[in-house]
């Protein structure tokens, strides 16, 4: 059953996600218009996260409430404290001490709250989260004008880099030495890449040169997507970093991080989409004196083209979402890295099949190193679980002896 059930995490990751990609290559061409006239480019990468946010934080929930135990409260299975249960949802309960708080009166104790794994302290935790991810999604998707898809996923693979800078940072977490060497390999592999590329290579081929002939001819056309990465990087290294914060804190599930992550992102960015803002560069583009959500549905109506690949990126995001969070709660991170390496490997190459993108051999170095990096960390971290379960297997022995 085991088995069976890694095989089905496996190809969900590698199908949602190797599916997902390939959408969001084609939601960053030109469309042509209805009337065959003209064609232009999608901008609004706040409708685009809003429409895979709200399928997210809807498949969520109903994974949650079709594995939900019947002994579980709606409360309980949505991830908070159902007062009448008297069980804490933080963490100190996973680790199995549960720090209360008691008053006397009357001679008798009762419960005082723990206000520092208070569910008001989780949702804003989550809130965090979101804010992060609503104005990390729209330069992840700006940088697609001014770089190629293959440099993208490559840039994103040395998210390694941002998350322990954000972790030292804002949490003073330390880190082991060969980490240290894999931000090294990363980075050294990235600058590689980006240096070794000319300037019609970082396009690719004919349909990612016509894909990008509004900013690829521009000065310094890679140095601005490249930004673009960095600061996309950037604010997922701090979502990342909270994440883990969270997992420390609270005994939650992936599903319910998901759901609550999700929804809020959904009214964050809906919001911003709704109010008739001036046009803020990346964020807002349509702005103008009326509303992101306006544009974007008229564009959707004069370009109907793009329907088909923003309904397969939005559900496949989702879908792919679920498959992650199911393989970290059954096998654990050293596997879900193990897929998503190969993942990342495979979407490059089936980025430059079906685009058609030009690498330079320069280029393939660079992408040969930064798998490198990330296979090391992959490495280390199966040695340490190997030699973490010899130990407890030792103890377990020590124990029947005695």
């Amino acid at each position: 059953m085991s088995f069976i059930r890694l095989i089905f995490c496996v190809a969900g990751v590698y199908s949602m996600f190797l599916w997902w990609a390939i959408a969001q290559e084609r939601l960053s061409v030109p469309f042509q218009s209805i009337d065959g006239e003209s064609s232009a480019k999608f901008r609004s990468a706040l409708f685009l996260g809003t429409c895979q946010s709200f399928l997210s934080s809807l498949s969520a929930l109903i994974y949650i409430l079709i594995r939900k135990k019947p002994s579980e409260t709606l409360i309980q299975a949505l991830g908070f404290h159902d007062k009448n249960s008297g069980e804490p949802t933080s963490a100190s309960t996973a680790n199995g001490k549960a720090h209360t708080h008691t008053h006397h009166t009357n001679g008798s104790a009762k419960p005082r709250p723990d206000t520092r794994f208070s569910s008001k302290a989780l949702l804003l935790s989550y809130a965090q989260c979101a804010t992060f991810i609503t104005f990390a999604a729209p330069f992840g998707f700006a940088a697609l004008s001014y770089i190629s898809y293959p440099a993208m996923v490559l840039g994103k693979s040395c998210k390694l880099v941002p998350v322990m800078i954000m972790n030292v940072l804002l949490y003073r977490r330390r880190f082991a030495p060969h980490k240290y060497l894999v931000v090294f390999m990363v980075t050294t592999g990235i600058t590689i890449f980006m240096g070794f590329g000319s300037d019609s290579q970082k396009h690719g081929g004919k349909k990612a040169v016509s894909a990008s002939m509004d900013h690829g001819s521009m000065p310094y056309a890679s140095l601005i997507g490249a930004s673009y990465l960095l600061i996309n990087l950037a604010l997922d290294g701090a979502i990342n970093s909270t994440q883990d914060e969270i997992f420390s804190r609270y005994k939650i599930s992936g599903q319910q991080m998901m759901l609550w992550i999700n929804l809020m992102c959904t009214c964050i960015s809906f919001v911003l989409m709704v109010l008739p803002l001036p046009s803020i560069p990346v964020l807002l583009p349509s702005g103008n004196g009326r509303s992101e959500l306006v544009a974007a549905l008229t564009f959707v109506q004069q370009h109907p083209g793009i329907i088909s690949p923003l309904i397969e990126f939005s559900v496949t995001g989702a879908l792919g979402q679920l498959f992650i969070f199911e393989t970290l709660q059954h096998f654990g991170s050293l596997t879900l890295v193990t897929i998503t390496l190969t993942r990342k490997m495979f979407t490059m190459l089936l980025s430059v099949v079906v685009y058609n993108h030009q690498l330079t051999p320069g280029q393939w170095l660079g992408a040969t190193v930064v798998f490198a990096g990330i296979s090391v960390e992959a490495f280390v971290k199966r040695n340490d679980v190997h030699a973490k379960r010899v130990l407890q297997e030792k103890e377990k022995a020590k124990l029947k002896s005695l």
